[in-house]
């Protein structure tokens, strides 16, 4: 009988101890998402609510202006032409510098696991401490080498530039993984006959999923959302997102249009919330998948 109660009791305890772990945790998400909220509601206000005072409250009149002079018509630079062409340039650096760093990592990770050679630790070791290299250190020797092959001021420089950062990271990553694959697999594919690049994508690509999306994400978000890199080494014409977003908040061509501000904060850092949206949960699932061996 005793026993029956026991456990009643250790039941309603950790019910009471979830209710408020879970309280707790929400206090943290609703002051976490705060600034988004108030972004959101001003974003769709008429300016002069905004400048009468009345920044938390929710609309009186509700207007998606400030979207579309944000996306097509607010002044960056000299230009009014909204941050719809520096969109379009953080895509089209954001989309081969990941692909490009990420299949690299990937054969870096499985020749250092699969093809060991002399010296392959050292040779890590270099990948390795250029993950902890800060930013401004390598600005001056970055902004010569783009002027000696002619790619300063493009988006093709900006690829680059995000590729070689990149690179330390995404080997990083792909050799944990590929150190807990069985090597008697490859070793197996080499005796059927099998060459470096048929075991690669016949063998370890299709098994590298998780590990894929892992670097895909850390790739996008920290490509997306670089300021220093882009505002060092573009052009006028290859502007990232978010170079423009400075100069959007940044301009002074009268009064402060706090709702196209917020709007185009909101259409900067959508695409890295979508990513995480979609596919967030496979984050961490990726990174312990290759963490423990056997």
């Amino acid at each position: 009988m005793s026993g029956a109660v026991d456990t009643g009791v250790a039941i309603r305890t950790n019910r009471v101890t979830r209710t408020f772990i879970y309280l707790f945790l929400l206090l943290f998400a609703l002051f976490y998402l705060l600034p988004l909220a108030v972004m959101l509601i001003n974003s769709v206000k008429p300016l002069s609510e905004i400048t009468g005072g009345n920044m938390m409250a929710l609309p009186n009149v509700w207007t998606f202006e400030p979207w579309r002079e944000a996306w097509s018509s607010a002044q960056i630079g000299v230009q009014p032409t909204g941050l719809r062409p520096y969109f379009i340039n953080s895509i089209l650096i954001v989309v081969p510098a990941v692909a490009i760093s990420t299949i690299m990592g990937a054969l870096n990770g499985y020749v250092l696991t699969k093809w060991r050679f002399r010296g392959d630790t050292i040779l890590f070791g270099m990948l390795l401490f250029s993950c902890f290299i800060p930013f401004q250190i390598v600005l001056i020797p970055m902004a010569r080498v783009l002027g000696m092959i002619g790619l300063a001021g493009s988006v093709p420089g900006l690829i680059l530039v995000h590729v070689v950062y990149g690179l330390g990271f995404t080997t990083l990553y792909f050799r944990n993984y590929y150190s807990a694959f069985p090597t008697e697999l490859v070793r197996a594919a080499q005796i059927d006959g099998a060459g470096f690049f048929r075991i690669f994508y016949r063998i370890l690509l299709p098994l590298s999923g998780p590990i894929i999306v892992v670097t895909i994400i850390w790739q996008f978000t920290n490509i997306w959302n670089d300021f220093l890199f882009g505002s060092s080494f573009a052009g006028q014409a290859s502007q990232p997102m978010t170079v423009a977003l400075n100069n959007l908040v940044q301009s002074s061509t009268g009064v402060k249009a706090y709702n196209v501000h917020f709007a185009g904060a909101i259409l900067a850092a959508l695409p890295t919330l979508i990513v995480y949206i979609v596919s967030g949960r496979f984050f961490v699932r990726g990174l312990m998948a290759g963490s423990v061996k056997g």
